[in-house]
């Protein structure tokens, strides 16, 4: 079973991707489920996010941060020979564009931002696929601030290039030896660790997961990608909006900001999961790492371990917003295995000359496969987030080719 759930007619849902109910809520998911240690530093972020966010010095800052250090706007790219190959009009959104390489930079930048102005002098992340901790190494040595990266041994190992670029950055990458030692392992470790530090530290959460206003506010750090991409769409297709708007999903921060560009559009919404971390399409109710969402879980409700080739996709769950998305029907959440991901990584170099991270691969496998089996009509335009870019698979790919 790869597509859980079928389709429903798109409702546009102006405000859905809004602020978040009280403590934080997206319908019955979210919240702020934090050790009693860790709530008063919850709240301060809090409190400081809704200050800055309505601060048009705070926001003038960032957007220039934006622009100068991580290469805004990124371009729309149409995918000419994939395109007329698959029947489709296919454009993708080239977050594989910014300095570091991926769409992490944006939601970094934001909360590197937000931690000077709340007088922390150091950052705290977890990272799987290493592209969250090369930015936060990236905007701690941009701001003079401290940077500490927890990393799963598994993913140490697959992503050696990652982690040598946080060094030389000046971060510290903190192996975590526990558990499945990757994603999961690392936002469990940092969490811990933000407990004994929060007096000078900041926990920079890589996606829209953990506790309030984590979700809400790495989906707004994120929104650039959304906003920057209905302009681009508005000036590029003749309908001005596309008929499906298609991003990966692990935690779900590029498919978050994405989506939150589109959500009171016609356009469909497709989160696309690993086979083996489906949280939205196959997760139960739960809580884990400060938010009540859909995991994957066994019988006794214990979290299962995710797989993906993916390192950023190895993740047992997915973000409360995404739940709610696909709770509304207003969002679909489909998934696609390993060797479909490496296949599509492989089919867009050779047509487009893009290599593509693996996590990006698991939307254009789907796009690929719903193109063929009628899923995606013939003609339809389709934007797709390409999240990041593939130097950082090298090794994983050499090996399978």
């Amino acid at each position: 079973m790869r597509d859980a759930l079928p389709w429903r007619e798109p409702v546009p849902l102006d405000g859905t991707m809004g602020e978040p109910r009280a403590r934080g809520r997206f319908g019955e998911y979210g919240g702020r489920y934090a050790p009693e240690s860790l709530v008063e530093a919850c709240r301060e972020v809090d409190e400081a996010f809704r200050e800055a966010w309505a601060d048009p010095g705070f926001r003038g800052a960032l957007a220039r941060l934006l622009a100068v250090n991580a290469g805004r706007p990124t371009p729309l790219t149409p995918a000419h020979r994939l395109s007329e190959a698959l029947g489709v009009q296919l454009y993708l959104k080239r977050e594989d564009l910014t300095h570091t390489g991926s769409h992490k930079i944006n939601n970094v930048l934001g909360q590197a931002l937000l931690a000077t102005r709340m007088g922390r002098r150091r950052l705290i992340a977890e990272t799987g696929a290493g592209q969250h901790g090369v930015a936060t190494a990236t905007a701690a040595a941009l701001l003079g601030l401290e940077a500490t990266v927890f990393m799963g041994e598994r993913d140490i190992e697959r992503q050696a290039l990652n982690v040598f670029r946080m060094r030389m950055l000046g971060a510290e990458v903190v192996p975590v030896t526990t558990g499945s030692r990757t994603l999961k392992d690392a936002t469990s470790e940092a969490m811990r660790h933000w407990v004994g530090t929060t007096g000078d530290s900041h926990y920079c959460i890589g996606s829209v997961v953990g506790p309030d206003p984590y979700p809400w506010m790495v989906r707004e750090f994120q929104r650039v990608i959304g906003d920057e991409a209905r302009g681009q769409c508005a000036a590029e297709l003749r309908t001005g909006v596309p008929d499906y708007v298609v991003a990966c999903v692990g935690g779900g921060s590029n498919a978050a900001g994405t989506f939150a560009g589109f959500a009171d559009t016609p356009a469909r919404l497709v989160g696309v999961e690993a086979e083996g971390g489906a949280g939205a399409a196959r997760g139960r109710l739960g809580v884990l790492h400060g938010s009540r969402s859909l995991f994957l879980q066994d019988e006794d409700g214990q979290i299962t371990q995710a797989h993906s080739i993916a390192a950023g996709l190895d993740y047992p769950g997915v973000g409360p917003e995404h739940a709610h998305l696909r709770d509304l029907g207003r969002a679909r959440y489909v998934t696609v295995t390993d060797d479909e991901a490496v296949g599509a990584a492989v089919r867009l170099a050779r047509t487009e000359g893009i290599v593509p991270a693996l996590e990006s691969a698991h939307a254009l496998a789907w796009v690929i496969r719903a193109a063929g089996d009628g899923d995606l009509p013939a003609g339809s335009t389709v934007l797709m987030t390409l999240s990041g870019r593939g130097d950082k698979d090298a090794s994983t790919l050499k090996e399978l080719l």
